[in-house]
């Protein structure tokens, strides 16, 4: 039935990341260092828990594939310092769930940077391509430049007053640092009464060396960026100290169509170079947009997600 599966299948890695950065007197970041908090992982099955709780042969020690990727930054800052400390267990069994770790790791890369870049008054898409040292990731924001329609800014609280605030939230990662490039800027409105945050467009560049089949891209990356604003701004998964709690679409909403955004899609098609995935790497960037565009609007920094209206609405009472 539905509330077995929510409450006793395995959940998405849980994270928690602490980063520090040092600027010189010129806003040139000089050291970055990342301490990621994630439970231990590497490419092996996720066994039935069927099997574990009817005493059959299973494996104790739960692997979740590579979720330290993209903990690592695809900057060119002087001095850069990234530890992973793995967890032995977590409250729940982990497990995959699309984009695994990249997504996390990301949202907090780019949106840390993004609060650098408020600080020092510069613009995100100048900031980025001022520490970029790869080619290919420079094409690609500057392609974004121009399907966004971006205009250089200082972020923060320029939501244009009223009720209702509209910003813009850019990020960008180089998958695993070794394929697809994904940048992409959203637009968002953030109603200050209710605390709800709508994203009205998505606009994506994605390169993944040689595509194949273009209109498959454009589905899985239409798909990823959908999935992913809905595990932002509402899907919460919800336990007391013995059980799951969230155990339907009730209790675990996810996102309707009147709420879906325009997604904008520009593939970068590199017919000699090889052809990576376009399955996942699309959703890492979506989460640290959205806060990067509710920042823009609101002036209020979200840290953790999902970006619920009383989580909006709390954090906007405390500024």
């Amino acid at each position: 039935m539905r509330w077995d599966e929510h409450g006793w299948d395995p959940k998405g890695p849980p994270t928690l990341i602490d980063l520090e950065a040092g600027l010189d007197v010129r806003d040139n970041v000089v050291a970055w260092k990342g301490d990621f908090y994630i439970p231990v992982g590497g490419p092996a099955a996720v066994w039935l828990l069927a099997a574990q709780l009817a005493g059959r042969p299973h494996r104790e020690d739960l692997e979740t594939g590579s979720i330290f990727q993209n903990s690592a930054i695809p900057y060119g800052f002087p001095n850069r310092y990234t530890i992973c400390h793995r967890l032995a267990s977590t409250p729940l069994r982990p497990s995959w769930i699309r984009s695994p770790g990249r997504m996390q790791n990301t949202f907090a890369n780019e949106s840390f940077l993004d609060e650098i870049t408020a600080a020092i008054g510069a613009d995100p898409l100048e900031f980025r391509l001022k520490h970029i040292d790869d080619p290919r990731g420079t094409d690609l924001l500057r392609r974004l430049e121009q399907l966004a329609r971006w205009e250089p800014h200082k972020i923060g609280n320029r939501g244009y007053g009223g009720d209702v605030l509209r910003g813009r939230g850019l990020s960008y990662v180089h998958y695993e640092l070794s394929r697809t490039y994904v940048g992409i800027v959203v637009d968002v409105e953030v109603n200050r009464k209710s605390g709800k945050t709508r994203v009205i467009r998505a606009s994506v560049v994605h390169d993944c060396g040689q595509i194949i089949n273009p209109d498959g891209v454009r589905n899985q990356i239409e798909g990823g960026v959908i999935q992913t604003v809905s595990r932002t701004l509402i899907e919460e998964l919800k336990f007391d100290r013995s059980h799951v709690t969230s155990l339907d679409w009730a209790s675990y909403p996810i996102l309707t169509f009147p709420d879906v955004p325009d997604v904008v899609v520009d593939l970068i098609d590199r017919p000699k170079e090889v052809p990576w995935g376009a399955g996942e790497p699309a959703c890492a960037v979506v989460p640290s947009a959205i806060g990067n565009a509710i920042f823009d609007a609101t002036g209020v920094r979200l840290r953790s997600v999902p970006f619920k209206p009383g989580n909006l609405k709390a954090a906007l009472a405390r500024v």
